[in-house]
């Protein structure tokens, strides 16, 4: 458990991850889930500093079906000057050039 998480979160890592497993999931994978929904909830109420996400989506989803914050990402993985001032449809021209 990690020390920000209370009690309830504790509570609701295990309920998670016990239902992961009882759905066949292995134990990595379950934890792994559980983790990231109680991380994200905590995001959503506002008990952690970072509201937005550090990754760069699903890498099996089309660009289109990634969030702005996503598409920033991964250009700044692929060094794309001006990334922060592109709209969401000049992302995705940027990062298809690219490839």
């Amino acid at each position: 458990m990690p020390t920000a998480w209370n009690e309830k979160d504790e509570r609701q890592y295990q309920h998670i991850k016990e239902s992961a497993l009882d759905r066949g999931r292995s134990e990595d994978k379950a934890e792994e889930i559980a983790a990231r929904t109680v991380n994200k909830q905590r995001r959503q109420a506002g008990k952690t500093p970072n509201q937005t996400t550090q990754g760069t989506g699903n890498p099996n989803s089309r660009l289109e079906d990634r969030t702005v914050d996503e598409l920033q990402n991964l250009a700044a993985e692929n060094n794309i000057q001006g990334r922060s001032k592109m709209k969401k449809a000049e992302l995705i021209d940027a990062l298809r050039d690219k490839q």
